[in-house]
């Protein structure tokens, strides 16, 4: 597990395999643990998987201030592992947040993208025109934006609104084991802080249009995403689109349904060459 340097943080990022490179994206509150599904099915189908901690999670630094966190900067991030990995272009596989940063990559960076898989968060633009009922189902963000308050609030008696929120997901503990460190909370809320103001007058936000095959993935019980927000992300996709629906799938696609995920990956990247 390699620690690079890029754009003055530490990242920790898995690089393993040969052949095409895929980078695979993990959002809130995970690490690279996401893929651990999808990783070695990758590798034996002949691919190289470069696997990041992002910043804030996992064994990546956690800078301390929120405007650490801007999109711009997590996109400089991204660049810079390609870059220091020596991959001109690869396919991105993305989730939550980092299916956020994968549609921003494939959109303004396009020569450096094959592909583009993002499972549950659809276009940018797409999700922020989701209308109320994407509004009711984005509520959390409001919390996260109260500094010390959301932290205490979701770690209070024994994280008891945060495993609520995460449905009690089997996963929990994991993320409690990452979360309960110093500073780890407070740096996967800056991401939401920094990116997701209600000040931010999302009528009048532009999003680059996505000029690269483009699989969307959502699942039919995810409580904080819309099918609708998905579904509209074609309207943004300028290359061959391709929608997938896991029913009884939740949020977390890539834990909840690996083995679909992983045979509709292998399939569309094959697909996509």
């Amino acid at each position: 597990m390699p620690r690079l340097t890029v754009n003055g943080v530490e990242l920790n990022v898995d690089d393993v395999g040969s052949g095409p490179a895929v980078l695979l994206l993990h959002g809130f509150p995970d690490s690279r643990a996401l893929w651990r599904n999808q990783v070695p099915a990758l590798v034996t189908a002949g691919y190289r998987a470069i696997v990041p901690d992002l910043r804030g999670f996992g064994l990546s630094a956690q800078p301390g201030h929120v405007a650490d966190y801007k999109i711009d900067l997590l996109l400089a991030d991204v660049l810079g592992v390609l870059d220091q990995c020596a991959v001109e272009r690869a396919d991105v596989v993305s989730h939550d947040w980092g299916a956020s940063l994968g549609w921003l990559l494939a959109g303004l960076h396009a020569p450096r993208v094959r592909s583009l898989t993002a499972l549950a968060v659809g276009h940018p633009q797409a999700f922020y025109g989701g209308g109320l009922a994407q509004r009711e189902k984005s509520w959390y963000m409001l919390l996260f934006q109260f500094e010390d308050i959301a932290e205490r609030v979701l770690q209070a008696d024994d994280w008891a609104l945060f495993r609520d929120f995460t449905r009690h997901h089997p996963e929990c503990e994991r993320w409690l084991r990452d979360l309960a460190r110093p500073g780890a909370l407070t740096a996967a809320l800056n991401w939401y802080r920094a990116n997701a103001h209600p000040a931010q007058t999302f009528r009048t936000l532009r999003f680059p249009r996505v000029p690269v095959p483009t699989f969307g993935v959502w699942g039919a019980a995810d409580p904080y995403l819309t099918e609708a927000q998905m579904l509209a992300s074609a309207d943004f996709v300028d290359a061959p689109w391709r929608y997938l629906r896991v029913e009884g799938a939740g949020h977390w696609l890539p834990l909840d349904r690996a083995q679909v995920v992983t045979d509709q990956l292998m399939d569309w990247l094959a697909q996509s060459r």
